[in-house]
C-alpha cells in the first residue's frame, strides 16, 4: 500500500476521533478508533487524547499486530480491533468509546430492545457483551459475539463499540447508539418503554426500502 493511502487512512481515523470528542463520546484518552484497508490497520496509539489528536498519534499495523508505521504503542484494545477487522474483506472501521449514557446502560441491561425504528440501522436489539478485563482476549471474544449481525454493541460495565465500512460510518453508529440509550434512559424514568415487535420491525424495513429512507433524491413533479 502506498504512503498516500496510509496517510489517508490515518487521516480518516483522526477526523473520526475529533468528531467523537466534539460530540462528547470520549473524554480525554478513554476510547480508540481504527480503520482497515487491505492488510493494513490504522489505529490510535495508547494514551492518545482525542481532542488534540494528530496523525502522529495514529499508528499502522498489519493484521497480526506488527507495527508498520509510527513510533507509538498501539491502543491496549488492539486485539479487539484486529479481531473485528479480520471478519471483513478489507474495508472496515471500529469505534470504541466510554460514552456516558451507553456506559451507564451497559451496567444495568442485558440487551437494549428495539424502542425506535432507527435502531434497525444497527441490526435490531443491541446486545451487551459480557464483562472481561480491558485489553484481554476474553473481552475481544465477547465483543465479537455481541456484534454478530449488528453494527454496535454495549460492553458490560465498560462502554460501547460500533463498526462500519468507514470511520465516519462507525462513528454514526456510535452516535446513534448513544442517542438510543439516552431515549431508553429518559423513558424509563417515566415508565416502561414500549418495544417494537417483530411485525412492526418488518414493516419498517419494507417502508424504508420502498421510500429509500435516509437518502436524498430529486423532488417528484406534479401533484
Amino acid at each position: 500500500m502506498s504512503e498516500v493511502d496510509l496517510a489517508g487512512l490515518r487521516g480518516s481515523v483522526v477526523a473520526a476521533c475529533r468528531r467523537a470528542s466534539e460530540h462528547g463520546l470520549v473524554i480525554g484518552t478513554a476510547g480508540n478508533v481504527s480503520a482497515r484497508a487491505g492488510d493494513r490497520v490504522a489505529v490510535t496509539a495508547t494514551g492518545a487524547d482525542f481532542a488534540a489528536l494528530g496523525e502522529e498519534h495514529v499508528v499502522v499495523v498489519d493484521l497480526d499486530g506488527r507495527l508498520v508505521e509510527g513510533d507509538l504503542e498501539p491502543t491496549s484494545e488492539l486485539d479487539l480491533h484486529l479481531g473485528l477487522h479480520r471478519l471483513t474483506d478489507g474495508g472496515s472501521a471500529v469505534v470504541h468509546t466510554h460514552s456516558p449514557v451507553s456506559t451507564a446502560m451497559s451496567t444495568v441491561l442485558d440487551e437494549l430492545p428495539v424502542i425506535h425504528y432507527q435502531q434497525l440501522l444497527l441490526g435490531g436489539p443491541v446486545r451487551v457483551a459480557a464483562y472481561a478485563t480491558f485489553g484481554s482476549a476474553a473481552l475481544a471474544d465477547h465483543v465479537r459475539r455481541a456484534l454478530d449481525g449488528r453494527q454496535a454493541a454495549l460492553m458490560a460495565n465498560h462502554g460501547s463499540v460500533a463498526v462500519g465500512a468507514t470511520p465516519d460510518k462507525a462513528l454514526e453508529h456510535a452516535l446513534l447508539l448513544e442517542w438510543l440509550c439516552t431515549v431508553y434512559r429518559d423513558a424509563s424514568v417515566v415508565g416502561t418503554p414500549t418495544v417494537l415487535d417483530k411485525e412492526q420491525q418488518d414493516d419498517v424495513v419494507r417502508a424504508a426500502i420502498e421510500r429509500k429512507y435516509g437518502t436524498t433524491r430529486p423532488a417528484q413533479e406534479g401533484p
